[in-house]
């Protein structure tokens, strides 16, 4: 609600340790996925402390929006940097992200340790068929924004046939859709104009520190020597780092790996999961199907980016290889979950820092949104696969038996997790029931069957 009268005088200049306790408590209350993170900033930053305006704002979030990586953190690091430059930036990103790696790693933890009781396992089996519902939910949501005509809904048709069917890698899926884009961009424009967005606002909050006028500062102003001298940071970094893992295989691996995978996440977390499952599952084995259920459901409970999974994956790789013997499994997950986050990160980092500026001076022009709208439409269906690949695990924990017949379809048929799924999506559908309420309810009520089936039986 906007204050019966709006100031109009800036708030106080903010200091560098101000801005750090606020995005460190943002850290570990940023629950709700995306959507929830950009509200609870902009309730935060716009409305109350007025640190940056609406339009300020809404364009910091346009800059994101045409980036791959978690647009949230990237907003976070964007409007950090704007405030008090480089360091401002990643001191912002990293308490975005730093609450969460901990928290993930003690429940990642806690699930190899201590999943096979009964109470954690009957928690999960709850949570599994509420995170398919979530998956298949989030494809309606961003289907039903993206696909605004046939051509767009061709092209997602044909990223599930891709992926499904022909077992394409994600990377090449990204690659087509974009040159479809470019190419519809040019011989059908008004098809392939950029679809959804965050538009305008003619909301007034009072006047703030970086208000509509407020000029760019010197800092955030597009200069091709600070962009060459920050990638360039970015790339030693980056092969520094490279080269310290080169005595580990595995961490090596996974330092190449989620590097690949945070430059395609176009279309966000639930657009790059099925990336990270056909490596960290079916290529390095690194983890099973199951466990990649379990660790978007741990996901999903957490605060921070969902893409954070990668730190569960990273963790569990670390873990089941036992990288530094048996004696040391726990420090052996926390490399590898380190290791995750860190590469999964840096590029998103480095699209801020260096190439924010430039992107500003690109967003708008066709030539640059086109191939954007058609990754957006491909990105639908990679995430029908991915809901696809999760129903099966779920409601066929124990696969089906060849050839499929009747009989095979509901021997092993898992029921009850099916009416929990159906349950949970008539909630986000029907009811608009906020993810963690829904987690909450299907996590209490497969606790409570794991006590009841005993009893059935």
């Amino acid at each position: 609600m906007l204050p019966e009268t709006i100031p109009d005088t800036a708030p106080a200049p903010v200091g560098f340790g101000e801005s750090l306790k606020y995005w460190l408590k943002l850290g570990f209350i940023s629950f709700g996925g995306p959507a929830g993170q950009i509200a609870m900033m902009h309730l935060e930053l716009v409305e109350r402390r007025r640190w940056i305006s609406e339009q300020r704002f809404l364009h910091a979030l346009n800059y994101c929006m045409l980036l791959p990586g978690p647009e949230a953190q990237q907003l976070a690091t964007y409007i950090g940097w704007l405030m008090h430059g480089v360091k401002g930036g990643i001191a912002a990103g990293v308490l975005f992200v730093l609450p969460s790696l901990f928290i993930l790693v003690a429940l990642t933890w806690i699930y190899v340790s201590f999943g096979s009781l009964p109470a954690v396992a009957g928690i999960l089996y709850g949570i599994k068929p509420a995170v398919t519902a979530i998956v298949v939910f989030a494809a309606y949501r961003i289907g039903s924004r993206a696909l605004k005509h046939g051509v767009l809904w061709a092209i997602a048709a044909a990223a599930f046939v891709a992926i499904f069917a022909l077992n394409i890698p994600f990377p090449y899926i990204v690659l087509g859709a974009a040159v479809l884009g470019m190419v519809g961009g040019k011989i059908m424009p008004d098809k392939f104009k950029a679809a959804g967005g965050h538009g305008t606002s003619d909301k007034d909050y009072g006047a703030a520190l970086i208000d509509d006028d407020t000029p760019t500062p010197g800092h955030a102003r597009f200069s091709w020597a600070r962009l060459s001298a920050l990638a360039i940071i970015g790339l030693v970094l980056w092969g520094s780092v490279m080269a310290l893992l080169s005595g580990q295989q595995t961490l090596f691996t996974m330092g190449g790996f989620f590097t690949k995978a945070a430059l395609v996440t176009f279309g966000g977390a639930y657009a790059v999961l099925p990336y990270v499952y056909q490596g960290g599952v079916e290529q390095y084995q690194w983890l099973t199907a199951h466990q990649m259920i379990d660790g978007l459901a741990l996901g999903e409970t957490t605060p921070g980016p969902l893409i954070m999974v990668v730190a569960f994956v990273g963790f569990i790789g670390g873990w089941s290889k036992a990288l530094f013997g048996p004696d040391t499994l726990f420090w052996a997950g926390v490399a590898g979950a380190s290791v995750a986050t860190f590469f999964t990160f840096l590029p998103s980092f480095l699209f801020i820092l260096a190439g924010g500026p430039l992107v500003e001076r690109t967003h708008g022009d066709l030539k640059f949104t086109a191939p954007l709208t058609g990754i957006t439409a491909a990105v639908v269906g990679v995430i029908l696969n991915l809901a696809v690949f999760f129903a099966y695990h779920v409601l066929w924990p124990n696969g089906l038996t060849l050839p499929v017949s009747t009989t095979s379809l509901l021997s092993g048929f898992e029921w009850f997790s099916a009416l929990v799924g159906i349950a949970a999506f008539i909630a986000l559908f029907r009811y608009k029931t906020g993810i963690m309420q829904v987690i909450g309810a299907c996590a209490a009520t497969g606790l409570a069957y794991s006590f009841i089936k005993p009893l059935l039986s």
